[in-house]
């Protein structure tokens, strides 16, 4: 099969199939351009919610110029449909900002040129928007009314600072009992820090990872007992996969095979699922606000500061690269706007 010359490429069974990349695999085999995306996206490592999302982008834009290549278009068809995103679309300026990383991304590193400039393009007004936060006793009121490991999670959501992703990315040997600590492997902008480990979710965690060493031992005996793994460390340490320092804290219910691979793998538990079981806990414990997963790491932050913790310190706790993100937090402690207290409260 030589290279694909359109936008629309017919796989084996006569299917249409998405838009060819206009590259070749190391076997000579023509690839559609998501599996060009994917390659260079494994390639260079990147997390796996950035690959999907900049797919999904491609495609996007692919669909929304009729099908055409993305070799026979440039900065003024990206501008397009940028522009529909915020005009027509009516999307966050997050969002639209992530579609122009993908595009970006697609020209550059898949195509192999530079996008150009993008002249005439209506960004998406970005609001400024407060974290929302929950008090302590509404902090105590959604833990209490979740159960098993989502208890443990979301505990750790609060008491640690952790983005989802991030708790739920932890594996054994992530977790520091003696130094009361958590290691946080690759985090937002693929970076390690320790974070927080509670003293009060030391019991309850190491209960957790004694059933997960039960049920890796009984996955052994039964033949199974492999876990994904980032990167080449499948190829670099062949036994990793089986071993119990790998094995996530928190795994899902089921196994599931690998993309790519077809392996059999075990999983974590689906974010998902932690986030409604956490909307849930929040309606039940009757919280009039609108409350998430991170709703919790943003209560840890404030309630840190209102404790007279430095600023700095909550920068380093919570990952952020620059400080004026943390900075946020200092507007919504409970002293009120800005720290300042109403002169009806003095009267």
């Amino acid at each position: 099969m030589g290279q694909l010359s359109g936008a629309v490429a017919e796989n084996s069974s006569g299917k249409k199939s998405d838009a060819g990349g206009g590259r070749e695999s190391a076997k000579g085999v023509a690839m559609t351009l998501s599996e060009a995306i994917r390659e260079v996206i494994r390639r260079m490592h990147l997390a796996r919610r950035t690959e999907e999302a900049y797919v999904h982008w491609a495609l996007g834009f692919v669909r929304f110029h009729g099908r055409r290549h993305p070799r026979e278009m440039g900065a003024p068809e990206v501008v397009a449909y940028l522009n529909h995103l915020a005009n027509e679309r009516r999307v966050a300026a997050s969002t639209q900002n992530q579609a122009l990383c993908a595009l970006v991304f697609l020209y550059k590193h898949v195509i192999g040129r530079d996008v150009g400039e993008l002249e005439s393009l209506a960004r998406a007004k970005r609001p400024h928007n407060e974290p929302t936060v929950m008090s302590r006793e509404e902090v105590r009121a959604l833990l209490a009314q979740l159960e098993g490991p989502y208890r443990l999670i979301g505990q750790l959501l609060y008491g640690s600072g952790l983005r989802l992703g991030e708790c739920l990315a932890l594996r054994c040997k992530d977790v520091d009992l003696g130094r009361h600590q958590l290691m946080i492997r690759r985090g937002k902008g693929a970076q390690d820090r320790p974070a927080l480990l509670p003293i009060a979710v030391e019991a309850p965690l190491r209960e957790q990872l004694d059933w997960v060493a039960k049920r890796h031992a009984a996955a052994l005996r039964a033949g199974l007992g492999d876990v994904d793994l980032p990167d080449a460390l499948a190829r670099k340490i062949p036994h990793a996969s089986r071993s119990l320092e790998w094995q996530y804290v928190f795994p899902a219910s089921r196994i599931c095979e690998e993309p790519g691979t077809g392996k059999r793998v075990l999983h974590h538990v689906h974010e998902t699922v932690v986030q409604k079981e956490v909307q849930r806990a929040a309606v039940t414990a009757g919280i009039r606000k609108r409350v998430s997963c991170h709703t919790l790491r943003h209560s840890f932050a404030t309630h840190l500061l209102e404790r007279g913790a430095d600023i700095r310190t909550v920068q380093a706790l919570l990952g952020h690269k620059d400080v004026r993100t943390t900075m946020i937090y200092t507007h919504v402690i409970e002293r009120g706007p800005m720290g300042v207290l109403s002169p009806l409260d003095r009267a």
